[in-house]
């Protein structure tokens, strides 16, 4: 048993009592408390040569849970090598006020959207302007919704080409430490996302449960609006990467990671749970303890909606689009192809290429004279 899944199995229940269910949260808690167990089946493999009997349960495939993520991983960083360029590329993170935090948890379909949506216009229209790039640019856009102490805090990770397709069929780069001037960046972005906001107000599609009611009335949430528009927003653009296999092990840090991961949790009591966290402005790190029903609560805060589209590409990145552009990229820079190697392989023979893991053998003699039987689902009685 993992360290997250033990703290679901000894504090949901609590946790329900405290908080109550909500649907979507309750099937997330209830693939990571049944990940790898018999509550998922599986099958069973007896050496032949030994007799030793090993069980291997089924994952629950859930995106949310913490055991399940490294062959995702794995598999759509391998997928994205064929569209890597050999060019500059940036790393660009766009954040709101803390303020909008309770709107957004609220209304989270509808403002995950909206920063999709600001944070891509802003990269894609000052790419098209002629006084810094004057061309079509591509990037890969991921939502995180954390910060390292499991509060919630929404903010968009974008990989950026630091290049691209004029309309005249030339590439071109930036040629800069920097993609785009920040402050640029900043405004532009903020009125994207402060005008998005205001028509689904004027279109009545938010949401302003509890603390949020006053926000209903027209005149408080134009005051809203202005309070924000007077603050500072700053988004974060960091020098391009050395190389594109760089790009290709960044992606990795960003598309598939969660809240939190095994890793980070130091001990597991029998209420509460440690883990590290980062001091964002020392630097530092420091551990944290929670109780059970609290780590769960701020855990399920960063459930995604159902059918919610995480990892988005865009411009020259977009599927519509690559196929043809990325090509007409290579021959205009000679740049080098890479080809993904895990696309044809099954799970069985990802693990054993990445992780040196072999099913297929004993894992005490190491012999492959071994027979395999399937095991039905067990269901945990309570």
């Amino acid at each position: 048993m993992h360290k997250i899944q033990q703290v679901f199995d000894q504090g949901y229940l609590g946790y329900l009592e405290q908080y109550g269910m909500n649907y979507e949260s309750n099937k997330v808690a209830e693939a990571i408390m049944s990940c790898k167990t018999p509550a998922m089946g599986g099958n069973q493999t007896i050496c032949q040569d030994c007799g030793k009997t090993h069980f291997h349960y089924n994952s629950c495939r859930n995106r949310h849970c913490p055991c399940c993520q490294s062959l995702k991983k794995e598999k759509w960083i391998d997928a994205q090598k064929a569209d890597v360029i050999d060019a500059p590329y940036f790393h660009a993170v766009f954040t709101v006020p803390e303020e909008l935090n309770p709107l957004i948890y609220a209304n989270k379909r509808a403002l995950y959207n909206l920063l999709y949506s600001a944070s891509s216009e802003t990269l894609m229209d000052l790419a098209r302007d002629k006084k810094f790039l004057g061309a079509d640019i591509g990037f890969i856009s991921v939502l995180h919704t954390w910060g390292s102490n499991l509060s919630f805090h929404p903010h968009i990770h974008a990989i950026v080409l630091g290049g691209g397709l004029t309309d005249a069929g030339r590439f071109v780069t930036s040629g800069k430490k920097f993609l785009f001037p920040i402050k640029v960046v900043s405004k532009l972005f903020r009125g994207k996302f402060l005008d998005g906001l205001k028509k689904l107000s004027l279109k009545k599609t938010l949401a302003f449960p509890g603390e949020l009611s006053l926000l209903q009335f027209p005149r408080e949430f134009n005051q809203f609006l202005t309070k924000l528009y007077a603050k500072e927003w700053i988004p974060y653009l960091k020098e391009p990467f050395k190389s594109a296999d760089q790009v290709i092990e960044y992606l990795g840090r960003y598309t598939h990671r969660i809240a939190i991961s095994n890793s980070r949790i130091l001990e597991v009591g029998d209420k509460s749970v440690t883990f590290r966290v980062k001091d964002y402005k020392t630097g530092t790190k420091k551990t944290l303890t929670l109780g059970h029903e609290e780590f769960i609560r701020r855990f399920l805060m960063h459930v995604l909606p159902k059918g919610f589209v995480k990892i988005r590409h865009y411009g020259l990145l977009s599927n519509r689009t690559k196929g043809k552009k990325l090509k007409l990229i290579r021959i205009l820079i000679k740049g080098r192809i890479v080809k993904p190697v895990l696309k044809d392989l099954t799970g069985v023979e990802i693990l054993n290429r990445i992780y040196g893991i072999d099913v297929n053998c004993c894992r005490h003699c190491g012999s492959s004279n071994i027979r395999r039987q399937s095991l039905a689902s067990v269901k945990k009685i309570e």
